[in-house]
């Protein structure tokens, strides 16, 4: 009697149709901007099958190596921890790579564009020193006075809770680029950056609470903030940025942090 034998070529081709029934047809619409052709921003069409489970930076990164390798964005750790590939997905803010493509609609067209508020440089990739400008201007470090510790500072479970939640900040920019007072004039410090003022405002081991609250004082400062949630609604980190915003008024207002 002749033992069965396994065909490997049917076995592959059967496994490489299992796995083609689960892709989908995706059309991915994608603000494209070259300065070196053109100063207009125009839209252009991709096609791709591919799984609905995969994220949307896995799609641009098919559409870049398989069909145009002139898109242009960025990207580094791919797993929302870097904060690099914030942009608009269907008109939020999101990070491409925490961003399913089955969660996002993928019936219609998926539009991806550059974050807002900041000057584009290329398709996706904007310019992000007007954003690490005001970050820095809050000066976002410890300040202490007096002769180096001998150990490290310590610190209650209940003072370190008071500032947890701002801590989880990667900077991103899609806070800030989500808030319409930053669109309209970019002199404002943007939620990010107070998020990170408030990190070390309500520290107890720091001291330069007061100077962090003249700066955000300013004209351009928190005063600005309209308090549309926005900057909430589009932080992939889950920080409660407007409750921030409205402690660190608070602040202000009675100089006690």
């Amino acid at each position: 009697m002749s033992t069965p034998t396994l065909d490997k070529n049917s076995a592959a081709l059967d496994a490489a149709e299992d796995g083609a029934s689960h892709l989908i047809n995706v059309t991915f619409r994608i603000r494209r901007f070259n300065p070196e052709i053109s100063e207009d921003a125009s839209w252009e069409d991709f096609q791709l099958e591919i799984d609905p489970k995969e994220r949307v930076l896995d799609a641009l990164h098919k559409i870049k190596w398989d069909q145009d390798g002139s898109l242009t964005f960025r990207r580094s750790c791919a797993h929302g921890i870097c904060g690099s590939d914030a942009m608009r997905i269907n008109g939020r803010n999101r990070l491409a790579c925490k961003t399913l493509i089955k969660d996002i609609n993928p019936e219609k067209p998926i539009t991806v564009e550059a974050i807002k508020g900041l000057t584009v440089l290329k398709d996706l990739v904007v310019d992000m020193e007007p954003f690490f400008q005001a970050y820095r201007d809050v000066m976002p470090f410890l300040i202490t006075t007096g002769n180096e510790p001998t150990r490290e500072r310590r610190q209650s479970a209940e003072d370190r809770e008071r500032f947890d939640d701002t801590t989880k900040c990667i900077l991103c920019a899609a806070c800030t680029s989500s808030c319409p007072v930053f669109w309209n004039d970019g002199q404002y410090f943007g939620p990010a950056a107070i998020v990170n003022a408030h990190r070390f405002i309500f520290d107890s081991r720091d001291e330069g609470g007061e100077q962090r609250l003249e700066i955000l004082n300013d004209k351009d400062g928190v005063w600005r903030c309209r308090t549309t949630f926005n900057c909430t609604d589009a932080c992939p980190r889950g920080i409660e940025v407007t409750k921030a915003i409205q402690e660190v008024k608070r602040a202000l207002i009675t100089r006690r942090f």
